[in-house]
């Protein structure tokens, strides 16, 4: 059931960029088709498509309204037009051993030593609501935890457990696998994330190279991204190596798979190599807010190739960790090495000790150019 909402202010789109950019040609998954067996066996067929060849995918008539979300980007943005000395309050404890629930501060990052210039990335994570995380926010975030806690849900229910039944259809096995190690109720390292990149001058973006986030990999199963206008988003292709921008669709989701998915699966799914760069011209003017949803596997699942049919007539039955002799991480050890080494303070960008480090033994850093 719908919980009481409070009011909320209004919240407005910027206009999309007129420029011709190089968008990337995604593949959408249309949920409606989901509700009969012929229809499931249809969308795994386009998820595995997009996990392997593409990376970013859209999903869309996922039974979430654009109200529902326009307001998690009203309480987004209320978040971030508070003082900086009240954001800070929300600093986690622990935050430099890799702690990421609550607000991370920008400036942690060199992106040009010459300057001195520093990443404008502010971070808000709201962890689940299973009982066990404490839940403590500024006012704007918990008079409104109640719709919170429903939105974050519901992401669960309507698309997260929807493409972990396609993946298991996809790869031969049981359609509850990987909803089995991703139950809401128990303990995994999801959250919900109001997230701001605020602008640079022109200038300001020619020291940086243009980049806000130089490529990447997310650590955990799938990240949700809510459409919002600015054009900033970059995808690295898997089968030719372009970068592409990813263009904002309206009524859908953006998703791209990540490093836990790529495990359990040999490197069969691979993790989507992204990048947020500077938007065009026609909306440099501009900060750019982000309401994400990433989610991992729950804490305890040990990140082994699983055994699928599919896996093992195609030559993926080991992942990094296995092929290497090293011992395999649970989800909870992973994410937390991975979370340190990406909240490591005053790294300066190009640093090979940092860019190319080892997280756990077995597995190393890469640079994505």
């Amino acid at each position: 059931m719908p919980v009481p909402v409070p009011e909320l202010g209004s919240f407005n789109y910027v206009p999309e960029t007129k420029e011709d950019l190089d968008w990337a040609d995604l593949v959408t998954l249309d949920f409606s088709k989901y509700g009969t067996p012929e229809g499931r066996k249809e969308l795994a067929v386009e998820l595995i498509e997009a996990v392997r060849y593409h990376g970013f995918f859209y999903v869309k008539n996922f039974n979430i309204s654009q109200e529902r979300v326009n307001r998690q980007f009203s309480i987004g943005k209320q978040f971030y037009e508070l003082p900086h000395e009240e954001k800070l309050k929300y600093v986690p404890e622990g935050l430099d051993n890799g702690a990421f629930n609550g607000y991370v501060p920008a400036g942690r990052r060199i992106l040009d030593p010459v300057s001195g210039l520093r990443d404008r990335v502010e971070i808000y994570n709201i962890p689940k609501f299973n009982g066990d995380f404490k839940h403590e926010h500024p006012d704007i975030v918990q008079q409104h935890l109640p719709e919170i806690e429903e939105f974050a849900r519901s992401l669960h229910s309507e698309v997260l457990d929807p493409l972990h039944v396609l993946l298991a259809i996809a790869l031969e096995l049981p359609e509850d696998f990987f909803t089995n190690i991703h139950k809401y109720d128990v303990k995994s390292e999801d959250h919900l994330r109001y997230m701001k990149y605020s602008k640079y001058t022109p200038e300001e973006n020619k020291k940086i190279g243009k980049q806000w986030v130089q490529g990447h990999t997310d650590l955990g199963s799938w990240t949700l991204l809510f459409r919002q206008p600015v054009a900033a988003l970059q995808i690295k292709h898997h089968a030719t190596g372009e970068w592409k921008w990813v263009k904002p669709q309206d009524g859908t989701l953006t998703v791209n798979a990540c490093d836990a998915l790529s495990f359990l699966t040999g490197g069969y799914v691979k993790s989507t190599i992204h990048r947020v760069v500077s938007p065009p011209k026609d909306q440099e003017h501009v900060d750019r807010l982000g309401l994400l949803y990433f989610s991992r596997p729950n804490n305890d699942v040990k990140l082994e190739t699983v055994k699928s049919p599919v896996l093992i007539r195609e030559g993926y039955t080991q992942n990094d960790f296995e092929r290497s002799g090293n011992p395999v991480p649970t989800m909870e050890q992973w994410t937390f090495a991975k979370q340190k080494w990406q909240r490591t303070k005053n790294v300066v960008r190009g640093d090979p000790n940092f860019e190319t480090a080892q997280i756990l033994p077995g597995f190393q850093e890469k640079v994505y150019a």
